[in-house]
Order: structure tokens, then C-alpha cells, then sequence
């Protein structure tokens, strides 16, 4: 039996492939043979006629343009995929969906440019929930086919997890990096708000919506950020500054988690204070279910205009999660719209305020509720990145060990806004803790750095251990008593 586990490090290959050592033709045969080998099972990628020969043309290209080792760019080769609701030229864009293909397309997207002009061959379209909302695509978990891989990036996390690329893109819009690369046991990296252009993508809630890329490593997601994030820095990432001061946001925020996540999480955090870190508990969020409230308001708001012309004439062929995101989207008037932008605007400022007061440089939370359900139809509880995407804040999810049920739990990192590359640096430091690699060392503590800023959401739902108020559903999945997969009273409603 094919094992369905596979690591790539995208640093190594770029390496190799940018030296001459390893051929783009090569590289792409890998990458089909991996794909022909586990994705009947995994279904990351959308089916493609003639991938093989089509990679390949395009690699003998890559191959013969640039002769010259130092000439070559830094993607030079790497297959990478694409999440199926970013415009490819060559490629069709369906998004999960049943719409017919051409009404969805348009010009490529700003961040397939970046990605050619680095030298990077599309290795194919990997599937997502339904236009990023919630009805699950077909993809599993490699760690165990039984359980969702998350969403709705699910399709690029599943394949890097499962050695097929060793680099993909996806979206976030709530928790759609930073859940599906917990559950895969990848690193998955979403910047700060605006940062990737995200032109060429077919919208979820535009004040929200962010793309990033999944690796297998820190440094992995650090080399794709530095050709695709605008105005990157490259001293601040690779610099050698004081550890950071991390903080954990004390409240009903932190409870959403069930009692696993929390026991790993306790155990991370003594693991980070072994290793020199300084760790204060700070209280935060003590009105967390009006930031819910206010995110979806949002969110639903946008995802139903975003959709008016599709919907008005494919109405019918959309699924039922997505057609009752659109729904509740339309019953939400301008007014508690605007309301909404205005205590987001607030809630940024306190967080802000709250972190420099503690002089807290970067955030540390677990990345998902727990780990992944072993449930088809759902892609899990996005509440554990809320708050985060709401300020539009960076951030990124390391494994971070496994679950009972030997799954992999992931610790979720959040810079201020602004400090995507600080949060990669402090990230690389932290990855070799969670990885038994780094030593206690003399370096200095640091303190808060910018304030926080921005916006991103769609929901996945949210819901965890008991906390005293009531027994949530439990990871996302409706419990059967007329909680949101947000873990609200009331019928089930997506995102």
C-alpha cells in the first residue's frame, strides 16, 4: 500500500533546480509520478488531461531559457499548485462549483505572474470548498483518509502534506491557510491583509479575503513570501533580532478549544518557556461573541454580493452551504454593514493597544480547535483564526506534535500588522523548539513590535471544550441541537 505521506522541501528543490543539480524535466516527472501514485486516494488536485505533457513542454522551456546557474530565478523549476478559485491562463477556473467554467474566467491572477516570472510551473489546480465558503471538495487527509483535510484550501494542504508539490497556494478568508495546515501536519503561511494582490481571485468577502502559500517548513514559506508579498524585506526575515515575547490571549476566545488542543497547547507553551522564551498570559477578547457576530456580518454581506449576478442566473446549481451563506448574506442591510466596519475598526485598535500594553511581540495559540474531524462533510471550526483574520493580522501554523489519535495538532503564530517578516523570523526560531532543535541561548528577550491592523473572514464555524456555559459542537460539526457551525444558536448556516 502507497503511503500516503510525503515531505518535499521547497527550499532544497528550488536549490538543486537553480544549480543545475536537478532538471525541471525531472522534477515535473516526480511530481505526475507522485500524483498518479496517491491522488486517487487524497484527491487534492482537479483532474487534468494531459498534465504530464503539458508540465513537461513547460519545463523543457524553463530548462532551455535560462543556461546560466546565477541567471536563474528563485523558483526556477518548482511545480507548485494552485488553489481552484485563482485564474490560471491555460487552465479552467471552476471553484468547486458546478458553474460553467467560462463564466468564472478572467485574466491570470497577480499572484500566478509573480510565481511564473520566478520560474515556477503550475503543477495543476487543487480543489477547494465550494468558491471558499464550506461545502467540502472531495480531497482527504493523508494522515488518515477517514478525516477532513480543512478548507477550504484543502487541496493545496493535502498535497504538499502528501509529497506531491512541495509548494501551494490558498486562500484565507477566516481560517482557510491556517486550519487545513494543522490537519495536514504542513506549515501553512497567510501575510497580512493586502499584502498579495489578490486581483485574478474569485472573491469570498472582499474585506478579508488573503492568499498564501503551504510548505513543509518555515524557510519553505519564506521563500515563496519573499517573490509574492509586496514590499518584503528580506533583512527582517533572515535578521538575527531578540526572541520574541510571545503572548496568550487569556479568555473566552482560548476556550473555544477543546481539551486536547489545550493539554498540547500547555505543553508547547513549557516547551517555549525551556527554551528561554517569556510568555505572558494577557486577557483579551472578553467580548468574543460580538467579534463573531461582527465578522459574519461582514463577511455574509459581501459573499452575497459578490455572488448577485452568479446566483441570479446558477442559483440552482450551487450547494447548500454556499446558497444559505448568500441567503443569510442578503438579509443584512447596509446599515448593520457599516455598524459592523465600525466596531471591526475598533476591535483592531484595542487588540492593537492590548498587545503593546503587554509588550507582546507575537501571539501564540493553537491553530485549530483540535485535530481533524473524522467527518467528510465538514471542513472543521475556523474560530481559533477569527480574531486574527478579523484584524487582518499574520499569521502562521508549525506541527506541533499529535493528538491521541496519532493527528497532527498545529501551533499558530500572529505578528502585528505589518511584520509578516518578524513573524517568519520569530517562526523559524519557535519551529526548532516544537522540533527538539533548538538549545537555550543568551539572546535577549524583545518587546512589543507595530501595532495591529487590517481584515480577512469566512466562516468554517467554531466551537470547542466546556467551558462552564455549555458544551460547544465540538469542532466545528453541528451537534445535532441547532447550533452554527460558529457555534451560535440557531440553524446551520455555511461559510
Amino acid at each position: 500500500m502507497t503511503n500516503l505521506l510525503g515531505k518535499r522541501s521547497l527550499v532544497q528543490e528550488a536549490a538543486a533546480l537553480r544549480a543545475g543539480t536537478d532538471d525541471p524535466v525531472d522534477a515535473v516527472h516526480r511530481t505526475c509520478d507522485r500524483i498518479d501514485a496517491v491522488d486517487p486516494e487524497v484527491r487534492a488536485f482537479v483532474p487534468e488531461e494531459g498534465r504530464r505533457t503539458r508540465l513537461v513542454e513547460a519545463a523543457r522551456q524553463a530548462a532551455a531559457g535560462v543556461r546560466d546557474p546565477a541567471g536563474r530565478p528563485a523558483l526556477h523549476g518548482v511545480p507548485v499548485g494552485i488553489k481552484d478559485i485563482v485564474r490560471v491562463d491555460g487552465l479552467p477556473t471552476r471553484a468547486g462549483s458546478a458553474l460553467p467554467p467560462e463564466v468564472l474566467g478572467g485574466p491570470q491572477a497577480t499572484v500566478v505572474d509573480r510565481l511564473r516570472a520566478a520560474g515556477a510551473l503550475i503543477a495543476g489546480k487543487t480543489v477547494t470548498a465550494e468558491f471558499a465558503v464550506t461545502a467540502p471538495g472531495p480531497t482527504r487527509n493523508p494522515h488518515n483518509p477517514a478525516h477532513t483535510p480543512g478548507g477550504s484550501s484543502s487541496g493545496s494542504a493535502a498535497a504538499v502534506a502528501a509529497g506531491m508539490v512541495p509548494l501551494a497556494i490558498g486562500t484565507q478568508t477566516v481560517g482557510s491557510m491556517i486550519r487545513p495546515a494543522a490537519y495536514c501536519g504542513v506549515v501553512g503561511f497567510k501575510p497580512g491583509y493586502g499584502r498579495i494582490p489578490v486581483d485574478g481571485v474569485i472573491p469570498n468577502a472582499a474585506s478579508f479575503d488573503t492568499l498564501g502559500c503551504y510548505a513543509t517548513d518555515v524557510a519553505g514559506v519564506a521563500l515563496a513570501a519573499s517573490v509574492l508579498v509586496d514590499g518584503w524585506r528580506p533583512e527582517a526575515a533572515a535578521g538575527s533580532g531578540p526572541r520574541p515575547v510571545l503572548g496568550v490571549p487569556a479568555g473566552p476566545y482560548l476556550e473555544r478549544a477543546d481539551d486536547a488542543a489545550l493539554r498540547a497547547f500547555e505543553e508547547q507553551q513549557e516547551l517555549l518557556r525551556t527554551a528561554g522564551y517569556t510568555v505572558h498570559e494577557v486577557p483579551v477578547m472578553d467580548d468574543f461573541e460580538q467579534i463573531v457576530e461582527q465578522l459574519f456580518t461582514m463577511n455574509r454581506y459581501e459573499v452575497a454580493r459578490a455572488h448577485r449576478d452568479w446566483f441570479a442566473r446558477f442559483g440552482d446549481r450551487y450547494r447548500r452551504q454556499t446558497t444559505a451563506a448568500i441567503q443569510e448574506g442578503r438579509t443584512i442591510g447596509d446599515a448593520a454593514y457599516e455598524a459592523a466596519r465600525v466596531r471591526r475598526r475598533a476591535f483592531r485598535a484595542r487588540l492593537a493597544a492590548d498587545r503593546a500594553a503587554a509588550g507582546v511581540d507575537l501571539w501564540i495559540v493553537p491553530s485549530a480547535t483540535g485535530p481533524a474531524p473524522a467527518d467528510l462533510t465538514t471542513t472543521g471550526t475556523s474560530i481559533m483564526c477569527l480574531p486574527w483574520s478579523n484584524a487582518g493580522l499574520p499569521s502562521i501554523s508549525l506541527p506541533a506534535g499529535r493528538a491521541a489519535d496519532g493527528l497532527p495538532l498545529g501551533l499558530q503564530l500572529i505578528g502585528g500588522s505589518g511584520t509578516d517578516e518578524e513573524l517568519l523570523h520569530g517562526a523559524a526560531g519557535i519551529e526548532q523548539v516544537l522540533n527538539g532543535e533548538a538549545r537555550k541561548t543568551d539572546v535577549p528577550n524583545g518587546g512589543a513590535g507595530n501595532g495591529d491592523a487590517a481584515g480577512d473572514g469566512a466562516r468554517d464555524g467554531g466551537s470547542g471544550r466546556d467551558g462552564g456555559s455549555g458544551r460547544r459542537d465540538g469542532g466545528g460539526r453541528n451537534d445535532g441541537g441547532g447550533r452554527h457551525e460558529d457555534g451560535r444558536p440557531g440553524p446551520v448556516r455555511a461559510g
